[in-house]
C-alpha cells in the first residue's frame, strides 16, 4: 500500500476533538500540517487564581507588565531573552515517555520543569500550544511485551494511562495535545519520504537510514564531530550502514513484532523520527521551545534537527531546554541501571506536593540528588507553608474580610510587593524556582506574626493584612502548581504519610501523649523527655501549648543530625 493511500484511509489526529483522559476536559482545536497552528490554550477561558482574586487587577504584575523571560538556550550554550515566532503565542514541544513501565522521579523531574514553563508562560498571558508525545512503538516495549506475554500497543497504552495519572498526581497540567506514535505512521512515512526525496536518506533492503554525512551541521547541538559519535540506536550497529553514526528512520519488520505498511514494505518507525514528524504536525516546522532531558541532546534531539532540516530546508527552532539528571549517589538514575524509585514508590510514603516541592528546590539545569533527607525536607516545609495558610484561613473565616488595597499597611504591602517581585524576576531567570521557594519565607513569618506574636495581635489592620498576606502566597502557589484544594485536606493527607513511614498509629502516638503527660505530673521529666525524644527519632513532634499537646510531622532527628553535619 502506498503512502497516498494510507493518507486516503486516516483520520488526522489533528482533525479530532481533543481527549486527554478523564483528568481533563475535551478541548477542540484544528491544527493545519505544514502551517502554524491556531494555538488554543488549556483552560485559557478559566482566568487562573491570581487573575480571579486581585481586586485592583494588577497588583501581582505591578513592577512588570510584560517581564523579558529568559531561557538557556542548549543550541547558543547560554541564556537569550525568550521572543516568540508568533506575538503572544507559544509552541512548546516536549519528549514524553517510552511507555512500557511505570515512571520514575527523573520523568517526574522533566515532566515537573516544563509544567512550571507552560503556568509561567500561560499566567504572562501567552496562549501556549504544550505538545507532548507518547512513544508507544518501541524496541523497549517489544521486549517487555515478550517478556509479559502481552500485546506491545496494548501494553503500552496501559502504560499510557498509568503516566497520565502520575502527571495528575503531581499536580501537571494536561498539554494541549498528546500524540501517540501509532496514531502518527501517515505523517512519519510521509516524512521519511521526504527525506529520501531529497537526498539524506538510503534504503537498506527495506531499512530507511539517515546519511549524517550528507548534513554538515550534524553535530551542532551536542557540539559532537561525526567522529565522535555512536550509533545513536537503541539497537546494535548495523554493518550495512554507510557511517556508524547513521540512524534508522524506518525498520523492516521482523517476525512476531507489529508492522505497518510503507512504500519500503512493513516495517515501524524509528526512534527519533516520531518527534521531528509529530512537532511538525502540530506546530509546524518553525516553532518556540523543544525540550526534554539533558540525556536526549544526543543522540535524539540531534537527529531530530537533522530530520527535521532534511524534510525542510526553513525547520527551525528557537529554544532547545534540557532539564539536569535526578541522581542517586551522583549516579544518573536510570532504568537500565535499575537505581530507580517509580513516582508511584516516592508518592506512597511522600506526600505528591513534597516530591513536587523538591523538583522545584534545585535550579532545573542543575543535577539534584535523591535521597531520604531531600524529600522529608521538602515534606516538612510544605507542613510549615500549608499550616500557616490553614491557620490563617481559618482565623479570617472568624472575621468580615473585606479588604481594600488601600487598608494594608505599607510595611505589609513592601512584603507583598516585593514577594511578587522576586517571584516575576526569578520565573522570568530561566525559572529560577529555588529563589522563589525561599522567598515564601517573609510573608510566611509576616503571618505567622500577626496570628502568634503579642506585638502582631496589635497590629492596626491585622485582618487586612493577613488576607493580603494569605492572598499573596496563594497567587504564587497556584502559578507554580503547589496550591492544594484544601489546606486541612493535605495537612490530614500529611500526617498520615508521616505515621506510615514511622510505622505508628495515630493512636498509637495518642498513647504516647497521654504517658508523656502523666510522667510530666509525676515529675518524671526524664521519662517525659525519652518519649518525646522516641517520637521525634520516627519523624514525630510534639507541640505543648496551653491547650494541651498536639503532634506534626518533622525531620526524623537522625537525619536532622545528619543534615546538620552536612552543613
Amino acid at each position: 500500500m502506498g503512502t497516498l493511500s494510507l493518507l486516503k484511509c486516516y483520520t488526522p489526529f489533528s482533525s479530532i476533538l481533543f481527549a486527554h483522559s478523564a483528568r481533563a476536559a475535551n478541548h477542540a482545536a484544528v491544527f493545519r500540517r505544514k502551517k502554524l497552528p491556531s494555538f488554543r490554550a488549556i483552560s485559557s477561558s478559566q482566568p487562573s487564581t491570581a487573575e480571579k482574586n486581585h481586586d485592583d487587577g494588577k497588583s501581582f504584575r505591578s513592577k512588570s507588565h510584560s517581564p523579558e523571560v529568559w531561557l538557556h538556550n542548549t543550541m547558543s550554550k547560554k541564556k537569550e531573552v525568550f521572543k516568540p515566532k508568533v506575538e503572544s503565542k507559544v509552541g512548546m514541544y516536549v519528549c514524553g515517555v517510552t511507555a512500557y513501565d511505570l515512571s520514575h522521579i527523573g520523568h517526574a523531574r522533566v515532566y515537573v520543569n516544563f509544567d512550571l514553563l507552560y503556568r509561567y508562560l500561560k499566567h504572562l498571558g501567552f496562549e501556549v500550544c504544550y505538545v507532548r508525545n507518547f512513544t508507544d512503538v518501541d524496541d523497549k516495549i517489544i521486549a517487555r511485551a515478550k517478556e509479559l506475554g502481552e500485546d506491545p500497543i496494548s501494553l503500552s497504552r496501559r502504560y499510557c494511562e498509568e503516566f497520565c495519572q502520575d502527571m495528575v498526581t503531581l499536580n501537571c497540567l494536561p498539554p494541549t495535545v498528546e500524540p501517540k506514535v501509532s496514531e502518527h505512521m501517515p505523517q512519519i512515512i510521509d516524512m521519511i519520504e521526504k527525506i529520501l526525496n531529497n537526498g539524506y536518506a538510503y534504503d537498506v533492503d527495506g531499512d530507511i537510514y539517515f546519511n549524517v554525512e550528507k548534513f554538515p551541521e550534524y553535530g551542532k547541538l551536542s557540539n559532537r564531530g561525526l567522529e565522535d559519535n555512536r550509533a545513536g540506536e537503541r539497537v546494535a550497529v548495523d554493518s550495512r550502514k554507510k557511517n556508524p553514526a547513521d540512524f534508522a528512520l524506518w525498520k523492516s519488520a521482523k517476525p512476531g513484532e507489529p508492522f505497518w505498511e510503507s512504500p519500503w514494505g512493513p516495517g515501524r518507525p524509528g526512534w527519533h523520527i516520531e518527534c521531528s514528524a509529530m512537532s511538525s504536525t502540530y506546530l509546524g516546522y518553525t516553532f518556540d521551545i523543544h525540550g526534554g532531558g539533558i540525556d536526549l541532546v544526543f543522540p535524539h534531539h540531534e537527529n531530530e534537527i537533522a530530520q527535521s532540516c532534511a524534510a525542510c530546508n526553513k525547520s527551525d527552532i528557537s529554544v532547545w531546554m534540557h532539564n539536569g539528571f535526578v541522581t542517586i549517589d551522583s549516579v544518573k538514575m536510570s532504568k537500565s541501571l535499575g537505581n530507580f524509585f517509580t513516582i508511584r514508590q516516592v508518592v506512597d510514603v511522600y506526600h505528591p506536593l513534597a516530591l513536587r516541592y523538591f523538583l522545584m528546590s534545585a535550579h532545573y539545569r542543575s543535577p539534584m540528588n535523591y535521597s531520604n533527607i531531600h524529600l522529608e525536607s521538602a515534606s516538612d516545609r510544605i507542613f510549615y507553608i500549608y499550616e500557616t495558610l490553614h491557620e490563617c484561613e481559618s482565623f479570617l473565616n472568624q472575621h468580615d474580610q473585606t479588604v481594600r488595597r488601600d487598608s494594608v499597611p505599607q510595611d505589609t504591602l513592601n512584603i507583598i510587593d516585593n514577594f511578587y517581585d522576586v517571584f516575576l524576576t526569578s520565573m522570568s531567570d530561566d525559572l529560577h524556582t529555588p529563589v522563589v521557594l525561599a522567598g515564601l519565607s517573609d510573608p510566611l513569618k509576616s503571618i505567622n506574626d500577626l496570628l502568634h506574636t503579642r506585638k502582631g495581635k496589635k497590629q492596626q489592620f491585622r485582618i487586612e493584612s493577613l488576607a493580603a498576606l494569605k492572598k499573596s502566597i496563594g497567587d504564587v502557589l497556584t502559578v507554580v502548581g503547589l496550591m492544594p484544594s484544601s489546606y486541612y485536606e493535605v495537612l490530614q493527607q500529611l500526617k498520615k504519610k508521616a505515621l506510615k513511614r514511622a510505622n505508628l498509629t495515630e493512636d498509637q502516638i495518642l498513647q504516647k501523649i497521654e504517658e508523656r503527660a502523666a510522667a510530666r505530673i509525676q515529675k518524671e521529666y526524664a521519662k517525659s523527655d525519652a518519649v518525646r525524644k522516641d517520637l521525634a527519632v520516627l519523624g514525630i513532634a510534639l507541640m505543648d501549648s496551653p491547650n494541651g499537646t498536639t503532634w506534626r510531622p518533622t525531620i526524623p532527628l537522625a537525619l536532622q543530625e545528619q543534615q546538620i553535619d552536612a552543613r
